[in-house]
């Protein structure tokens, strides 16, 4: 597929609110470890003005082409690989440790993914069970048809939040004994039979069900928890990362290890003086995460649920008073 003919979304969520806070300058390095479209990459570069490194990276072959063709002419590199993998990037391009002035995660699935019914990752259209962001190794279709009930429920729960985990998990095993679970449209309907019917009239008791065989399908969590580990450690003092989630799953993960990076001394609080030594290795630039204004919620449906947080990393010895 040519790169002209890839129809990625030019409409970045919280962009402005992220430029603000990576604060992109000429001369800088920066890995937008998500690239998509690359919407947020080219505020990047055009903040750049001509000046310093863009590293995009991907795991989508999708997403690396149309990436590619839409940063060419500015300051930029497009890497197929993903974003977990940043050191092993970096390391490729000759690049020593923690060189990088900036790091955007831009998490979730993206609207061309969601949009392009041939991937599979939409309960509303039609189409084999897919939901693979690389486009290779194990799928939906394979989870669903393959795995164990419990270990179906177990996902459904852990990744879903979904109270009827049990109940779906059973409605599948019992359909796949007649025949394989082969579209996104048999899975819906699955699922959709199988919580109360008071449950289907609100939303669509099937999001969950898909949210949570594709972040399994995808190892998202995984990759998530290796890939801020990874960011942090490639940031140089007063590098900055900036994370954007979807879901309250991936935002407390993020959260979490955020509060970790920023805590300082753990003696009790009646000890005269510090003796643990703990410093903080960040601050936070904002004590509760950004989230879209009244304009963009009215343009796009998508930020609504779009979270930012972001951290800057500290200098080795610098601490805040107790």
């Amino acid at each position: 597929m040519a790169p002209e003919s890839i129809s990625f979304s030019h409409a970045p969520v919280l962009f402005l609110e992220t430029m603000e806070r990576l604060a992109p300058r000429p001369g800088g390095i920066y890995i937008d470890g998500t690239v998509g479209g690359a919407g947020h990459s080219r505020g990047i570069c055009e903040r750049m003005q001509g000046e310093g490194l863009l590293i995009g990276l991907d795991r989508d072959p999708d997403a690396v082409a149309a990436a590619t063709a839409r940063l060419a002419g500015y300051p930029a590199k497009v890497i197929h690989c993903n974003y977990s993998e940043m050191r092993e990037a970096l390391d490729s391009l000759g690049m020593p440790g923690a060189c990088v002035d900036g790091v955007l995660l831009d998490l979730g699935v993206s609207s061309h993914q969601l949009d392009t019914a041939a991937r599979g990752f939409s309960h509303h259209q039609d189409a084999p069970l897919d939901m693979r962001m690389s486009q290779e190794g194990l799928s939906a279709r394979d989870i669903v048809n393959d795995w164990a009930e419990q270990d179906i429920a177990r996902i459904l729960r852990d990744y879903g939040e979904e109270k009827f985990a049990g109940r779906i998990a059973a409605a599948i095993a019992r359909t796949r004994e007649t025949s394989p679970i082969e579209t996104t449209t048999q899975l819906a309907d699955i699922v959709r039979e199988a919580v109360p019917a008071k449950y289907r009239r609100d939303k669509d008791p099937a999001k969950k069900t898909f949210q949570a065989v594709r972040i399994c399908c995808n190892q998202e969590f995984e990759h998530l928890r290796r890939g801020l580990e990874a960011a942090f450690d490639c940031l140089k003092p007063g590098g900055r990362l900036a994370v954007i989630t979807f879901h309250s799953l991936e935002d407390r993960i993020v959260k979490q290890q955020f509060a970790a990076w920023c805590s300082g001394c753990t003696c009790p609080p009646d000890f005269p003086q510090c003796v643990c030594g703990k410093k903080p290795r960040g601050r936070l630039l904002d004590r509760k995460p950004v989230t879209a204004s009244e304009a963009e919620l009215a343009e796009n449906r998508r930020s609504r649920s779009a979270k930012l947080r972001t951290i800057e990393k500290l200098a080795d010895g610098v601490a805040y008073p107790r």
